[in-house]
């Protein structure tokens, strides 16, 4: 009965290794900048009449003392624009609701509209939030602070995710825990200069405007659907500074809150994010192997045990399967935890190990084609990305 339990440290290596070798960033300072630079706070929105007055009013909240607020409107049909403007500007200097316009060729939706913020703002620091964020009233400030302190050119920051349904807490720890795995040390790889490995929360973009015109702004990124990862990549292979900071306690992201918008969301990205993350000698065979991994590790195991139950295998497969996904159990209930859902979710992980199985596999299929918020592109080719 030895071998089904030696054949079982690959998870209890992957929990060693969320313990031992998953290095977080250092918390935002608590204390004001020596400096207070005027600030832009662009908010990106599309149909996004559900989150927009939140993300506004707690952006109005700010304690800072210098900032615009700046909502531009990407032609939507459900009131954000009028729901943006009522909030009020608050404690910002001005709060503009820019109307955006159609999107010109070889263009996506959120860069083109990020790109029309900047055109509209004045501040010496741009910050690039999402609509579904809800901002600390601290928090501006101690970006700007923890930017300071690095000499960053671009500061990112990442907080907690919000998760309001059973589809939330059961799928989003399977999709953070895949990219922990990716980038498990983000904070040393900007360091280094490792370009490849850099990536950027695009809920929280906060750049130097000298250097976000230098790099191109959103303009080097037009056709890019994971943005974020590509405008990190092109901050640390300039040789500028990137940092990356936790704001888990005064920053805080709902991205999706239904099993349709989890599969629509993460599908338009998910592998195509991850390939501009490799070499290109690599990415014909990361997808495959991505998916045989996932499916070995996260599905194998209950599926095996299941069919042990029934008799199938003897005692030493059903051994295996017990230390495996025993195992497993406490690497979900470790990572949903940590993402504030409660641990008895890790009980269901091989519910939420299928939706993340089949998320991936609908990105992977999909390829070049996205789909978002009603529109439609067609990506580059792999072979164009560096």
């Amino acid at each position: 009965m030895l071998l089904p339990l030696v054949l079982a440290i690959p998870w209890v290596a992957i929990l060693a290794f969320l313990v031992l070798r998953v290095r977080l960033p250092r918390e935002v300072p608590s204390e004001r900048p020596g400096r207070t630079p005027s600030v832009s706070v662009i908010v990106p929105a599309r149909n996004e009449a559900v989150n927009i007055e939140a993300c506004v009013s707690s952006l109005a909240a700010s304690t800072y003392p210098d900032f615009e607020i700046v909502v531009v409107d990407d032609r939507s049909d459900d009131g954000t624009a009028e729901l943006a403007a009522a909030v009020g500007p608050g404690s910002a200097r001005s709060l503009r609701v820019v109307a955006g316009t159609g999107l010109p060729e070889g263009w996506l939706g959120k860069p083109w509209a990020c790109a029309q913020g900047a055109r509209s703002a004045t501040g010496e620091l741009l910050l690039f939030t999402d609509a579904d964020t809800v901002h600390g009233p601290n928090l501006l400030v101690r970006a700007v602070a923890g930017m300071e302190e690095d000499g960053a050119d671009l500061l990112t920051v990442i907080g907690r995710q919000l998760m309001g349904s059973f589809w939330e807490r059961l799928v989003q720890p399977q999709i953070f825990l895949t990219m922990v795995f990716r980038y498990f040390d983000i904070v040393r790889a900007a360091e280094r200069g490792r370009w490849r490995d850099a990536i950027a929360n695009g809920q929280f973009l906060l750049f130097r405007r000298d250097a976000y015109e230098a790099l191109g702004g959103h303009g080097a990124v037009r056709d890019e659907v994971a943005e974020d990862l590509i405008l990190a990549q092109i901050v640390v292979r300039s040789g500028r500074r990137l940092s990356v900071r936790l704001a888990e306690t005064v920053f805080a992201t709902r991205m999706y809150r239904s099993l349709g918008e989890l599969v629509a969301g993460w599908s338009k990205n998910l592998v195509m994010g991850g390939l501009a993350s490799v070499a290109p000698r690599l990415r014909p065979i990361v997808p495959p192997l991505s998916a045989l991994a996932g499916a070995g590790l996260w599905l194998a195991p209950p599926a095996t045990l299941a069919a042990a139950l029934l008799g199938v295998g003897g005692p030493a497969l059903l051994v295996w399967s017990v230390a495996a996904s025993g195992t497993s159990v406490l690497v979900w209930m470790v990572v949903t935890a940590r993402m504030g859902a409660h641990p008895a979710y890790a009980l269901l992980y091989p519910m939420g190990a299928a939706v993340g199985m089949w998320i991936f596999l609908r990105s992977w299929a999909r390829g070049r084609h996205v789909e978002w918020k009603g529109r439609r592109y067609v990506l580059k080719e792999l072979s164009e990305l560096p």
